[in-house]
Parts: C-alpha cells; structure tokens; sequence
C-alpha cells in the first residue's frame, strides 16, 4: 500500500533524532574521514552510516557536496572525473543498470533480440533476461570498464525484474544468483557492489553484499504491519556494520520541500541508522539539507 507524504504526516508517526544527512559545502581539508569496516578483503567496505550523494543525470557536475561516497553513471563520467574525486578523498560508487537494455549505452548493440523482454513502466527501457549467458558477458564488460575507470564499487541497477513483467520466468533464485555472480565478479576486480531495491532478497544475499541502495521504501508498508513500512527489511545491513544508502523523492522536489515533509521523512523510526537523501526524480546534483 502506497502513502502520499500527506496521508504519512497525517497518521502521526512517533518521531526521534533526525537521521537525514546534512550538506554544505567545504574545503578538502574539511571533507569527512571515511568510515571503513575492518576487512582483509581487497577492497573498500563501508561501514554503516556512510554519507554519500549520487546524481545520474549526467556526468558530475558538482565536487562540493561535503560526504564520503559519490555515486555516479559509470559511462557518463570518465577516469578523470573518478580521479578528482579520488583526490578529495572521496570513494565512487559507479551505477550502470544491469538489469534493463538503454538504446542510447555505448554497448547496446551487444544485446540479442532474445536478451529484451517488456518495456519497464514510465521509462524508455526494456527488461532483460538476466540468466542469458550473453547478458551476462555484457555486464562483465561494464564491470571491467568500472575497474579500468578506477571506481570503488559497482551499483547495479534494476536488478528486480522478478518483481516486475519483465517478459521472461524470473524468480527470486535467479535473482539471487545473478546477484552472486555480480558480487563474485566485482570483489575478484578488487571493487564493491551494492544491492539495489530488492529487498525481498535481502537476507539471502546479505553475506556477499556490500551496502544496499533503495528508493521510497517509506512509501510502501510490509505486508505483515500497518505501521511498519518496508525499511525494516533493509535493518540486516546495519546489524552487520553496512550502510543502507537511502533516497526519498518528496512532492516539492528539487528546491521546495515542504519542511514538515522532510521531517517526517527524516525522523522516521524506521530509517534510523540510514544514509538518507532527498532527492528529485531526475537524480540531479540537488540534494536537500534537513
């Protein structure tokens, strides 16, 4: 069941110490220490509560957002762009969709007719089947590319066709393996890799998965509670010391958030211990302060 902002003001959640993150600007010398998990792996782990921003929209147009991790396209942006950040002493996290064909990606030529399904809902992209072996190769060579760039770890995209009408039999076992194969592909690269949404599979992918990145989990309550709202299905990260990257799109957005509405999204109980972005749709540079 989905809520609107002002139906979700109106039920009068219990409210505590706000847990969106806050902006400005700032020197090098002022950016944030990276908070790390212990780890003897060959590669950056984030610890929980992480600040991050991400903007998708096209390549990076703003360094000044004070936080530790930058998520951004990884074909947009180039090497040097990772670099610079790299400078200022920020991790990147590079996003590609690894569950969707884009007619305007460099590779798309790659994809077999086979490899498409269904158009995704209000975006000009299609499913694909993600068991294919050529789907598969595809996103090796997209992984690859993210190493070559100097990325810190990988955000594969719509990676939840088995919730959706892709065209094709996916099932929560091929997410789940699919996944693993990403994950296996991206640690053996010396990157990390974060799983997108999904969170029905959560806790079957917890042990190979990095960080989670979700969207709107406010909107939506659990099946099981009239109160809860699906953010509870994300708390495994935090027990184990991995952020849960979170965005929320409120009405208003970019520049006229109603401050009653970014409280309420901000101090949800829910959402405590959360890395919480306001955001607009378009994933501009535009995060809002709380």
């Amino acid at each position: 069941m989905a809520l609107t902002f002002s139906q979700r003001l109106m039920i009068g959640l219990h409210l505590i110490a706000g847990t969106c993150i806050s902006y400005a600007t700032a020197s090098p010398a002022n950016y944030p220490t990276l908070a790390t998990r212990q780890t003897t792996a060959g590669y950056w782990k984030p610890s929980a509560g992480t600040t991050w921003q991400i903007q998708l929209n096209s390549a990076l147009t703003s360094t000044s957002t004070n936080v530790q991790v930058y998520d951004i396209d990884m074909q947009e942006n180039t090497a040097a762009i990772i670099q610079t950040l790299h400078n200022l002493g920020r991790k990147v996290i590079c996003y590609f969709s690894a569950g969707s064909y884009e007619s305007v990606r460099p590779d798309a030529s790659q994809f077999l007719a086979g490899d498409k399904g269904k158009k995704m809902d209000g975006w000009p992209e299609y499913w694909i089947d993600t068991r294919s072996s050529n789907v598969r190769k595809i996103m090796i060579a997209r992984i690859d590319a993210a190493k070559a760039k100097g990325c810190d770890g990988i955000d594969p995209d719509n990676v939840d066709g088995y919730q959706n009408d892709s065209g094709f039999p996916l099932t929560m076992a091929t997410a789940i393996d699919y996944m693993k194969f990403l994950a296996d592909a991206a640690h053996n690269r010396g990157m990390s890799i974060g799983l997108k949404n999904s969170h029905d599979i959560v806790n079957q992918t917890l042990a190979y998965m990095d960080w989670q990145v979700n969207e709107e989990c406010e909107q939506y309550f659990i099946e099981e509670s009239e109160t809860q709202t699906e953010c509870v299905k994300l708390k495994p990260y935090l027990a184990a010391n991995k952020p849960v990257f979170h965005i929320e799109y409120p009405d208003g957005a970019p520049g006229n958030v109603d401050p009653a509405v970014k409280k309420a999204i901000c101090e949800n109980p829910d959402v405590k211990g959360f890395s919480t972005l306001l955001k607009d749709m378009d994933l501009t540079a535009w995060v809002d302060a709380y």
